[in-house]
Order: structure tokens, then sequence, then C-alpha cells
């Protein structure tokens, strides 16, 4: 029998909302945070293992995607010394408490969620 996993709709965030949709939120919920330019292959590359581990966990946690190709969105990889992307970053009742950068595959993501998410 074939079993289709349903795909956990993300959100997006910029500079603007990104205190709402990311800090705020991750007081309610771990957010998890896939910072992404479009010209990057690894952050291409990673997409569906992200996605199919938010999947599997979005009881546990939501991911927000923040394209920081250019404009105002740079700021935030300023703000967070971002050096390569792409860079998730996992957020915490406000705070950033865990991340990484480059491609990985999904058994990798999934135990670095279960390491670094709250029990």
């Amino acid at each position: 029998m074939n079993q289709t996993r349903k795909q956990t709709p993300c959100q997006t965030a910029a500079l603007h909302d990104f205190q709402q949709v990311v800090i705020d939120a991750s007081r309610v919920k771990p957010v998890v945070v896939d910072f992404w330019a479009d010209w990057c292959a690894p952050c291409h590359a990673i997409a569906p293992h992200l996605q199919r581990v938010m999947d599997e966990m979005a009881d546990r946690a939501c991911l927000v995607k923040v394209e920081v190709d250019e404009g105002e969105n740079m700021k935030l990889a300023g703000r967070y010394k971002l050096r390569g992307f792409p860079t998730i970053m996992l957020f915490v009742d406000g705070e950033e408490c865990a991340h990484f950068a480059g491609n990985r595959a999904s058994h990798w993501i999934r135990d670095w969620l279960e390491q670094h998410l709250p029990h």
C-alpha cells in the first residue's frame, strides 16, 4: 500500500516580520529557520531533506524559510553572523539554541533536531 506523506506548508519570513514569525512564535513552538539563497546549489539540495524531516516532526517544530539573496534580508545574515549557506538555525523560547551550515541528509537533520529540540 502506497502511503503519501502530507507536506507541511512552511512559512517565509523577512526582516520586517522576523521578530513575529520566528522569535515570538518560538516561544510557543520551536522554529527551524532555513537561511538560503537562490544561487546556492547546496540550499536547493538540502530543501527536500529538510522538508521531509519537518513533515515528520510537524507536531514538534515549524519551518520558516528566509531568503537572504539581497536587500533588507541581508541584514539578518549579518545579525546572525552567517558565513555560508544554507544555514539552519533552531529557535526555542525566543533564542537561537543550535545551528549548522551546509547540505545534510535527512537522517542527519533528524538526529540533529532530536538532540536539540525540547522533550
